[in-house]
């Protein structure tokens, strides 16, 4: 974990876990049904849980009757997950450089921590070398502006209004993966059966209390946008705030906002 990229992540999970469990926890857990059904998790597997964040899917992998290990580069994440799940197993450790042998997991599940990692091919290819022969990888991605609609909202907003150069490290493209030909090419790279890709776009309700919450959520319980973000002039960031604000509010309803989020569900088999 020598690169800038994996400091500047590190070090932005490390300040902001308790705000991400309590903000964005509330969409990124929707969509792990989606990845348990998907990647056929049954009683009696053995799953790895990468970058676990505070322990959710181990929790489903537990509930569907397989055995859960969950790995993630923050410290305080995985204090975290300890505490809310005190009976689970969980490590600290580096995704592209898994602290276990090969072949050792019938499955191993990555619900969007993959675009977190400096090097995600790097991610999927240990992911490869940790699975069994024929065992799945399964990973979330959140789909792009086109058709997303919280993406379109900030990406709009940062496009017309954001100075984009402010010195950010630089990490993997937000969207990668987010086209299936790609996507599939990058798996089999890896050691996978790309053939057997499974590769899916799924929509959930991301129900927010107020306008500002989205603005708020990205600039104090994100890294990459809030490193952007907190690197902007006052002017720019309020034009960045009532442009999410205004994108926001077409999805109103009654008292709270009902914000469709989409993300990519893609599950692999081992060559």
């Amino acid at each position: 974990m020598d690169d800038k990229f994996t400091r500047f992540e590190h070090e932005g999970w490390e300040r902001v876990a308790d705000k991400y469990d309590s903000v964005w926890s509330t969409v990124t857990r929707q969509f792990i049904p989606y990845l348990i059904n998907t990647a056929e998790v049954k009683a009696g597997m053995s799953v790895l849980d990468v970058a676990c964040g505070p322990g959710y899917v181990s929790d489903a992998v537990r509930k569907a009757g397989a055995t859960p290990k969950g790995i993630d580069f923050s410290e305080k994440m995985i204090a975290i997950a300890k505490t809310t799940f005190p009976d689970l197993f969980f490590i600290q450790g580096d995704a592209q450089n898994l602290p276990f042998e090969d072949a050792g997991f019938d499955r191993v599940l990555i619900n969007f921590g993959l675009l977190h990692l400096s090097d995600p091919e790097k991610g999927c290819a240990e992911a490869c070398r940790v699975l069994k022969s024929g065992g799945r990888f399964g990973f979330t991605v959140w789909a792009g502006p086109d058709e997303n609609p919280g993406a379109r909202i900030v990406n709009d907003a940062i496009e017309a209004h954001a100075d984009l150069d402010v010195g950010l490290p630089e990490g993997p493209p937000h969207y990668l993966y987010g086209d299936r030909q790609e996507c599939q090419k990058v798996l089999g790279q890896a050691g996978f059966d790309g053939n057997s890709m499974n590769y899916n776009t799924r929509t959930v309700e991301w129900r927010l209390p107020s306008a500002s919450y989205f603005f708020e959520a990205e600039r104090d319980a994100g890294v990459r946008t809030a490193g952007l973000l907190t690197r902007q002039s006052p002017e720019r960031l309020d034009a960045i705030r009532l442009a999410i604000e205004n994108g926001i509010r077409r999805y109103a309803r009654g008292s709270e906002i009902v914000l469709p989020m989409a993300a990519r569900v893609v599950v692999v088999s081992k060559a």
